[in-house]
């Protein structure tokens, strides 16, 4: 339960970056007690506010008060020092280290001459995890666990750092319906243990779900502040984009016509080299939408890496129309007709120093669209397309040239969603397409991906938003421990997929 107690206070904060105004003459109160929403589209200067707050940004004018008291951080060692913690949208893990010594690092239990004290980390975590209910293995490699776990990870990191104010940075992009709940659960339990939680979030219902007050920013500015019970989703998102947003997704029926991928029987390793897939099948016919629900972990990522040519089947086969594809490699599926959009748009998906221009003709850049003999590139070419994909697909910059780290999380994306569409491929395999992204580019990405449908391309759709499989899919299967349980009608309940995704309910597999 909040109260009128302050426990943070930002006063007139003033950001500019080059060419880019990030926070202007920014208000921003949070009271103790209470969890605070702070929402926007990407680009709004949400992150930039939290990175100031956490001394990973200096402002260039303004006031920090912590507890009522002015506070000068000039980096996160002086926040923790306050008592603030942020858990970041890109996690800060080194993935080769253990979880113990992650959420240890720089403040290690040690015995005798500096060791590594195994046995208090453990019980040190253990004791947090068993508090908060974030059940993880101290002794697990990083690297090997799904990014569900891995937010845990982070979330206990700053707990032990002694965080009374948490900053959690769009916490449930990369969770599933059920750990969002789960989530949602511990934050509540750190409110009752005193805590103070900011919560940053583009996902609306979840704004409603869990937030006691909002404020709501729109390049630069606060342009909006709320009480959670007394608005909805529609208003929020007026206020975020400037205009009314189409909160649903507006189709008409597929039309699918011939089946025009085919997998059978697929079989396929892990990274721990496991059996990751185990005899999956289905078919996909042009001008349709087959999406995959599942709960993150049970071969989705394995299955979409098979498919887009960068993981090896250990059984099985592809077919693209009655060519057998099922060997290979990415180049030569982009050039076959097969377009993906990977689930790690920074790590798979681009270069990030690299110009929106040539991320736009990435994987294609010895094509003759764009290349002589395959190495001298045709750089009016290249600069034409990349001109009208970025009108095309509203990509924000102000320039071509521009290197991609510096857009947005939404333009990052829709970079990548404009370089697949682009070509207008035979199948598209879109993985996550709208993780991480603000309510305008989930919008836009929806409906590219519904024209995309209706101009015939068949559609793979892998998602973690059980809420965009169910709104975009024309069938769905669902997927566990790597294997096909059942394929659903577009309007099955939300309670039978779900109880699919986590091993239950009869299936039925090969149902319409």
């Amino acid at each position: 339960m909040s109260d009128e107690r302050l426990a943070v206070d930002l006063r007139g904060i003033t950001k500019q970056f080059p060419g880019v105004l990030a926070n202007s003459n920014v208000d921003f109160s949070v009271r103790a007690g209470e969890i605070h929403a702070l929402v926007g589209e990407n680009g709004a200067g949400k992150t930039t506010l939290m990175n100031i707050l956490y001394g990973l940004v200096h402002a260039d004018s303004g006031e920090i008060l912590v507890d009522g008291k002015p506070a000068r951080i000039s980096g996160p060692r002086d926040a923790i020092a306050h008592g603030i913690g942020m858990v970041h949208q890109h996690f800060m893990l080194i993935p080769v280290f253990t979880v113990g010594e992650n959420v240890m690092l720089g403040r290690e239990p040690v015995t005798g001459p500096d060791f590594y004290d195994h046995r208090h980390a453990r019980q040190a975590i253990q004791e947090l995890t068993r508090r908060y209910g974030l059940a993880l293995d101290p002794d697990a490699r990083m690297g090997d666990l799904p990014v569900g776990l891995q937010q845990r990870a982070e979330i206990v990191k700053v707990l032990y750092r002694g965080a009374n104010i948490l900053i959690l940075d769009e916490p449930t992009g990369v969770l599933t319906p059920q750990e969002s709940k789960e989530l949602f659960g511990v934050l509540r339990d750190l409110v009752k243990a005193g805590k103070t939680i900011i919560f940053i979030s583009h996902k609306l219902r979840e704004v409603l779900e869990i937030s006691d007050r909002i404020t709501v920013m729109r390049r630069g500015k606060v342009v909006g502040h709320l009480t959670t019970k007394e608005t909805d989703e529609e208003s929020i998102a007026t206020l975020m984009v400037g205009r009314e947003v189409l909160l649903r997704v507006d189709k008409k029926p597929a039309q699918p016509g011939a089946v025009t991928f085919k997998v059978e029987n697929l079989t396929a390793n892990s990274d721990r080299g496991v059996p990751a897939l185990k005899g999956v099948s289905f078919e996909l016919r042009e001008g349709e939408i087959l999406g995959i629900a599942g709960v993150e972990g049970n071969g989705q990522s394995e299955l979409t890496e098979v498919l887009a040519g960068s993981r090896r089947v250990t059984g099985g086969r592809v077919l693209l129309g009655d060519r057998d594809v099922t060997t290979f490699d990415a180049r030569t599926e982009r050039e076959a007709g097969i377009a993906f959009i990977p689930e790690d748009r920074r790590g798979a998906g681009l270069v990030l120093s690299y110009s929106i221009a040539e991320n736009l003709i990435l994987g294609r850049q010895r094509s003759h669209q764009f290349a002589w003999h395959e190495f001298v590139l045709q750089l009016n070419a290249i600069w034409s397309w990349a001109r009208r994909l970025v009108k095309e697909f509203d990509i924000r910059t102000p320039s071509i040239n521009t290197a991609v780290r510096n857009l947005s999380g939404g333009n990052q994306q829709k970079v990548i969603v404009a370089r697949e569409m682009g070509t207008h491929p035979k199948v598209l395999i879109a993985a996550q397409p709208t993780r991480g992204v603000d309510i305008g580019a989930i919008e836009f990405i929806h409906r590219r991906l519904i024209a995309e449908r209706d101009a015939g391309t068949a559609i793979l759709l892998v998602s973690a938003e059980l809420d965009e499989i169910r709104s975009l899919s024309d069938r769905i299967a669902v997927m566990y421990e790597g294997q096909i349980v059942s394929i659903e009608p577009p309007d099955a309940p939300e309670e039978r997929l779900g109880l699919l995704m986590t091993g239950g309910g009869a299936p039925r597999v090969g149902a319409a």
